[in-house]
């Protein structure tokens, strides 16, 4: 275990804002973290528990302890013809779960390829792209309740997992530590290639196979994200808002070009890239920060922007979008 005081957090979130931390702790076991929330220090302070720190808009320096997890396996629990079921440390890097298993021919993950964060977070957000959530290949979740340090296992029924939410980021929000996750994968995968033009990207390769899917969304995110470890940002900072279908059909006919993606019978999720954009927002700048000028999903860190510059950005978005399509849009960052 590393205990750290007056820490730099710069680093580890990927806005990359100077702030601190005035205790940094990292644990390498769920026994580490269990002993850790019974000190005085855990106690006695504020705690905020961060993964890679992708999802985070840090607004000052944290008066407080935060927790990172190192807790870092790989293990098969369970294989069959069919399935593998694997317990994957919470401190793994997520990408590099990915690249484990697409290395194994196992499929379910690779739409997810190049998400940044760990996978303790992927398991609370409920992270997705390309037409796959992971809450389709999870199986339980392992946590370590926080004001009792007692060890509880959830199955994905428990966890209550919708559309970049769990029971996690609801009802539960900081009471539960996750320590590992148990996804299965497959040996014989279907493949879901109809969101996002993948299919299209994929008509240069003579069979599709786990890994050229895997190179083909790399290069996709490559292509319109920012690197976060030259540009600051946090990946998409809004949610694809959902509305009613009758809104839709009310704005396709105003808006025909307006994209869309079913939901249910009631309801479809509106790319609000697409809105941001549509309203003149890409590549536009306030303070430091900008839109990204190749995704309107992402604000950027572009010079050396403040925690306030990054805010009042996303707030002129809402209420622009707000305005023109009477559409609301909510950050998927955390503001800390």
């Amino acid at each position: 275990m590393t205990i750290r005081e007056n820490y730099s957090l710069q680093a580890h979130h990927t806005f990359h804002l100077p702030v601190s931390a005035r205790w940094y702790v990292e644990y390498g076991s769920t026994e580490e973290l269990k002993n850790l929330l019974q000190t005085d220090l855990v106690k006695q302070h504020p705690l905020l528990h961060i993964g890679g720190g992708s999802n985070l808009l840090f607004t000052k320096d944290y008066e407080g302890v935060v927790l990172h997890s190192a807790i870092r396996h790989i293990e098969i629990l369970e294989e069959d013809e069919d399935s593998v079921q694997l317990s994957v440390g919470a401190g793994v890097v997520w990408d590099d779960f990915v690249s484990h298993c697409v290395e194994n021919n196992w499929g379910g993950v690779e739409n997810l390829s190049l998400i940044p964060g760990e996978a303790g977070a992927s398991a609370v957000q409920n992270i997705g792209a390309y037409g796959v959530e992971v809450k389709d290949v999870i199986e339980r979740v392992n946590v370590v309740e926080v004001s009792t340090g007692q060890e509880y296992q959830f199955t994905r029924a428990e966890c209550r997992y919708g559309y970049r939410e769990s029971i996690f980021k609801k009802e539960w929000k900081g009471r539960f530590i996750v320590t590992s996750v148990v996804y299965r994968v497959q040996k014989n995968p279907v493949f879901n290639l109809t969101y996002g033009h993948l299919e299209e990207a994929l008509s240069g390769y003579g069979e599709i196979t786990l890994k050229n899917i895997r190179e083909t969304v790399i290069a996709m995110r490559n292509s319109k994200l920012p690197d976060p470890d030259k540009t600051g940002s946090a990946g998409s900072f809004f949610m694809n808002p959902v509305i009613a279908r009758s809104q839709y059909d009310r704005l396709k006919e105003k808006y025909p070009d307006m994209p869309h993606y079913p939901v249910d019978g009631e309801q479809v999720k509106v790319p609000a890239g697409w809105l941001i954009d549509r309203c003149g927002w890409k590549g536009r700048e306030h303070g430091g920060a900008a839109v990204h000028d190749k995704q309107c999903l992402v604000l950027v860190n572009k010079r050396q922007a403040t925690a306030k510059d990054i805010m009042e950005l996303a707030e002129m978005i809402q209420n622009s979008v707000k305005e023109t399509y009477d559409i609301a849009i909510v950050p998927e960052v955390n503001f800390i």
